[in-house]
């Protein structure tokens, strides 16, 4: 059995508010790499229950924001699809993404 690790330091600012989020991993090439924010949820299979953390910090932008979801409900629609394998479901998702993008004046990238 292989064991890896994923580490997530944040420090605080005198009122609790995220001021710096750094992550690393040990499958990535970069290390200790600042970011601006975070979603992390984890399944509680005994009490069938998600567990949240939300983190971001006062640097990150409305606009950054608004793309930081964008691409994350991208992401979840593709883990849906591999996970389930329910294209349907997953392609409901992404036309959602589609509409959030325009609902939010993101521009989508070309070929999503």
């Amino acid at each position: 059995m292989t064991n890896k690790e994923i580490r997530i330091s944040v420090s605080l600012d005198d009122n609790n508010i995220p001021d710096n989020i750094i992550w690393d991993a040990d499958d990535t090439s970069a290390s200790a790499m600042p970011v601006r924010a975070m979603l992390l949820a984890l399944w509680d299979h005994q009490n069938k229950d998600t567990l949240r953390l939300d983190l971001w910090t006062r640097d990150m932008s409305r606009d950054e924001m608004k793309i930081f979801f964008y691409e994350t409900l991208k992401t979840m629609a593709d883990t849906l699809e591999r996970s389930i394998d329910d294209k349907r479901i997953s392609g409901d998702m992404r036309d959602f993404c589609s509409y959030f993008a325009e609902k939010m004046d993101i521009l989508e990238k070309p070929g999503n």
